[in-house]
């Protein structure tokens, strides 16, 4: 039993380590405009559909391959009173802790040469802002196989933070063969716009926008560029 267990186990990971390659090729062949535009439509969606990120602990990750690069929404959000706090790997098959950032923090380059603070006070999020290499109709999230964020979700149970899971459409596949340990989002945004899980499916809403009652009273104003060295890159020969 062991032994069939194992071998359903392997295939699994097998089966989901071929469908991320096909995601993120997919996704890194997007040429930058196109992700400029999708970018400027997730804020808009974000900021519009979930006025209350501005009076919390925004969690986000930092960018890597074509993800939707949330620092610009973040960067207003901060403006607006949000704290942003960035994952922070403390060690292998352990929940996340997430530290304050703001421009100037030092930073250090971890697992996937993702970077993160090197010092700070640990934050408790009242929102994640997830990137998904892919999701599914249940909502469910495929991520690098590492599973930081499920044990650390799971770990939060008693605390748990509004999960947005932040993708492009071109990373929607039928299932990603959900297992007890996987842990869906609450709601997923994408350039469309905005899903919500319910009983235990994706059910689209639309774009936050257009619907009425939104607490802007005007759209948000975005500008295209920032401030050269604002996410803490050198300005001259930018890392990130």
């Amino acid at each position: 039993m062991t032994s069939i267990k194992y071998m359903q186990h392997a295939e699994l990971i097998a089966w989901r380590k071929n469908l991320r390659r096909e995601l993120l090729a997919r996704r890194q062949a997007v040429p930058a405009d196109r992700l400029h535009a999708w970018r400027l439509a997730m804020d808009r969606h974000l900021q519009y559909g979930f006025p209350g990120l501005a009076k919390g602990v925004v969690a986000f990750c930092w960018p890597i391959r074509n993800e939707y690069d949330a620092r610009h929404l973040v960067r207003r959000l901060r403006q607006q009173g949000a704290t942003a706090a960035l994952p922070v790997v403390l060690a292998p098959k352990t929940p996340l802790i997430f530290r304050e950032w703001h421009p100037g923090v030092e930073m250090a380059l971890g697992k996937l040469d993702i970077p993160y603070p090197k010092a700070g006070a640990e934050s408790v999020p009242d929102t994640v802002l997830l990137p998904m290499n892919g999701f599914d109709s249940e909502g469910y999230r495929l991520g690098y196989g590492g599973g930081f964020f499920d044990r650390t979700l799971e770990s939060l149970r008693e605390s748990k933070p509004l999960v947005i899971g932040v993708s492009f459409e071109l990373g929607a596949i039928a299932t990603i063969r959900p297992q007890p340990w996987d842990i869906p989002m609450d709601y997923v945004v994408t350039e469309r716009g905005v899903y919500r899980r319910d009983a235990g499916k994706l059910e689209f809403l639309g774009v936050p926008s257009n619907v009425k009652g939104s607490s802007l009273s005007s759209p948000v104003c975005y500008a295209d560029e920032l401030a050269p060295g604002y996410f803490g890159e050198d300005p001259e020969t930018p890392r990130y």
